[in-house]
């Protein structure tokens, strides 16, 4: 009798303790949100844009795989306001996704707290208002999934982590883009690129160190290219999903689109151009930033490096060495 109790107390206090570390890894998030206008002169012109908790661009959401995030988001706009988080799967909880004919929009002066899980995902995301041209005034951010560290990953843990939220940029108010587009007209050509909600933004790094390097473009209507003077990228995750490891010189990160790099500064101390320009456009609207070397000694200098020509074709064929 003693010999069958063993057996299953063991097993039962296993359960317990499994049951114990699920839940330890299933941790609940909690965030509260204002969402607010505010006067932002993002081009040299001010202008109303859209902030959360007085940010522009939003806070960074960083969680970790199966977190459980609480968000109650209140609209303080005069508009109805939605929230969609890009890329989240939302398994049987779809009502969660906040666009059109799964959310309804929250009034003026209400809130709505949003539930989700991070259920068995990983990668770079990003969150942004779903309704009303509201995107084009800001209300954008990042959501990053890092993965738990039993899971192993395909590459040695960077020595740092930047975020970077590309997108095209107009100056015209969102809601005369909402009237021209109701009144049957197409969507202006953009007034510029912006890299982090600036025009000029910068990364500090240590020589010899590997960064990882989180690239979302969470523009309206543009595609763009990204690249880095002098350094190779290590492409390592394309919308949540490892990839094969091929280095590039630059790559096209296309609306809504979100991919992970790695870059190793291996190159002499000095400051080095950061790049995102329009592709497919016939004027080439461009941003800079700047990578910083914390033993720099020099300024950044030179051209700036060109995306290169071809851009259709060149972009198709790039999309096609993203192997999984």
């Amino acid at each position: 009798m003693v010999k069958c109790f063993i057996p299953h107390l063991v097993f039962g206090v296993l359960a317990v303790l499994g049951v114990s570390l699920v839940n330890a890894e299933d941790p609940y998030l909690y965030f509260t949100w204002t969402v607010t206008y505010g006067t932002r002169s993002i081009l040299g012109v001010p202008q109303q844009v859209i902030l959360i908790n007085g940010q522009f661009p939003g806070p960074k959401l960083d969680v970790v795989t199966n977190n459980n995030i609480i968000l109650n988001l209140m609209n303080k706009l005069d508009q109805p306001f939605l929230m969609t988080w890009n890329g989240i799967k939302q398994r049987k909880n779809s009502w969660q996704d906040g666009v059109l004919g799964t959310n309804c929009p929250i009034p003026p002066n209400s809130n709505y707290t949003y539930k989700f899980q991070a259920k068995d995902q990983i990668g770079s995301y990003t969150y942004f208002p779903s309704t009303l041209m509201h995107r084009a005034a800001g209300g954008f951010g990042a959501l990053n999934i890092i993965h738990r560290s039993v899971i192993p990953i395909p590459y040695a843990n960077p020595d740092g982590d930047f975020t970077l939220l590309l997108g095209d940029w107009f100056k015209t108010n969102h809601k005369t883009l909402q009237q021209s587009l109701e009144s049957g007209k197409s969507m202006p050509f953009p007034d510029g690129v912006l890299i982090n909600g600036q025009t000029q933004a910068t990364f500090t790094g240590d020589q010899g160190k590997t960064y990882m390097f989180r690239i979302s473009n969470v523009g309206l209507s543009t595609s763009l290219n990204f690249r880095i003077q002098g350094h190779k990228m290590k492409l390592v995750e394309v919308e949540g999903s490892h990839v094969i490891q091929n280095l590039y010189d630059s790559l096209d990160v296309h609306v809504g689109q979100s991919i992970t790099i790695l870059v190793t500064l291996d190159q002499p101390p000095k400051d080095y151009y950061i790049v995102a320009s329009t592709r497919f456009t016939k004027t080439v609207l461009t941003a800079t930033a700047v990578l910083h070397y914390a033993n720099s000694n020099a300024p950044v200098s030179g051209p700036v490096p060109a995306a290169p020509a071809n851009g259709f074709d060149w972009s198709m064929e790039q999309a096609r060495t993203y192997r999984y």
